[in-house]
């Protein structure tokens, strides 16, 4: 059976495969993150973000994402591009703009919530609209249809087997992988 055969979740869910081979994983990775450096240093440069930064519209779009545009601020920060100190003054920015507001959350006295307000959403939204034609023009200006498929199970399959494999151990700045 190969990749192909099996739907995203399997595919995810299968452990790694026997041997790594480090060099192309690390040519993997590079290239991976230098074309996302090279779009977002793209992106930044595009004037769809009317005043709002890419980090502020991050938040806004993943909080569009969430049931009932809510999230506790933990799980705004492993979804978001941010880490949690910088997330929660960049939440007290937003609040102060009047796009999110933080609330209870039902069933749990003590947890908070970071909604969406109305203005909020449609901020994402407008900003949203002007962001995906740059995506379509970057992106999808350079891949086909198949490769954007092919992109995007990809990134998918990295991300949610991460959950799955241990974390490196023995690794120290003194004894790196050959590479």
């Amino acid at each position: 059976m190969s990749d192909d055969d099996l739907g995203p979740a399997a595919r995810a869910d299968r452990p790694p495969r026997g041997d790594v081979d480090v060099r192309a994983s690390v040519a993997a990775w590079e290239a991976l993150f230098r074309a996302q450096v090279t779009l977002v240093r793209r992106f930044a440069r595009h004037d769809v973000w009317g005043g709002t930064s890419m980090r502020e519209y991050d938040v806004l779009y993943t909080l569009s994402l969430a049931e009932g545009g809510a999230m506790r601020l933990r799980e705004l920060a492993g979804s978001s591009l941010l880490t949690q100190p910088s997330l929660s003054r960049l939440v007290d920015r937003l609040e102060a703009e009047g796009l999110v507001r933080r609330g209870p959350v039902a069933g749990d006295r003590r947890g908070k919530a970071v909604q969406l307000t109305d203005a909020g959403r449609r901020r994402q939204r407008e900003i949203g609209r002007r962001h995906a034609r740059s995506i379509a023009a970057l992106v999808g200006g350079a891949l086909d249809a198949d490769e954007l498929a092919t992109l995007e199970r990809l990134c998918d399959r990295l991300r949610l087997a991460q959950a799955d494999l241990p974390d490196p151990v023995g690794l120290t700045g003194d004894d790196p992988p050959e590479v």
